[in-house]
């Protein structure tokens, strides 16, 4: 066979992953403040959640608040999301829509959901013990999953689903339509978590 051969790789779907600067402290920070709002509000509201917390909205207009000092610290690490893009990064047009935490208790988890009218989301990770449940990443062509060959060994061109276990001051940031899942909480301690969405404004 020639050596002369071309592989390109179409369309590929990013998920970045970073680790917070200083995250031990904005953790120490966001875990009072979070479970300031469960003890406040614990049915919280519904959506990918099965039997987890998860909260209202962020309110973090309070410049003096732990949720405005962790999205502060995330800023840079959209801006370089922007730039891997290739995306022009104008401030003033770059929002966040909303923010808020999930706290998932032992066998807690959520099921396959995405992110709607938003370009990036994101996950945080506040406290993620061991095996506290992996975030589950799918593949959104859903004609690859109609028909799959026997695998001889895993590689990145074949997978349909690819997990990632998270450890505290992991700052995961992706395509806000890609289908993600959180697998069940395992260990008998939390797992607590901020998302957030990032949109462009015209």
């Amino acid at each position: 066979m020639s050596e002369k051969k071309t592989l390109y790789k179409l369309f590929p779907e990013p998920v970045f992953h970073y680790k917070l600067d200083n995250f031990e402290q904005h953790n120490k920070d966001l875990l009072v403040y979070i479970y300031d709002l469960y003890e406040k509000d614990n049915l919280g509201i519904q959506r990918s959640n099965v039997n987890g917390w998860h909260s209202k909205s962020f309110r973090i207009a309070d410049k003096n608040s732990p949720a405005f000092a962790f999205f502060k610290e995330t800023r840079k690490y959209i801006i370089d999301v922007f730039k891997i893009y290739g995306w022009k990064y104008e401030p003033e047009k770059v929002k966040m829509t909303e923010m808020w935490a999930i706290i998932n208790k032992k066998n807690n988890l959520n099921t396959a959901h995405t992110h709607p009218n938003n370009y990036l989301s994101a996950a945080y990770y506040v406290k993620a013990p061991e095996n506290c449940g992996t975030i589950k990443f799918i593949n959104s062509n859903s004609v690859a999953k109609e028909r799959f060959p026997k695998l001889d060994q895993k590689t990145e061109l074949n997978q349909n689903a690819v997990e990632i276990a998270p450890k505290e001051g992991d700052l995961l940031i992706f395509p806000a339509y890609l289908s993600h899942a959180v697998n069940r909480n395992l260990s008998d301690e939390d797992r607590v978590v901020i998302s957030f969405n990032i949109d462009i404004s015209k």
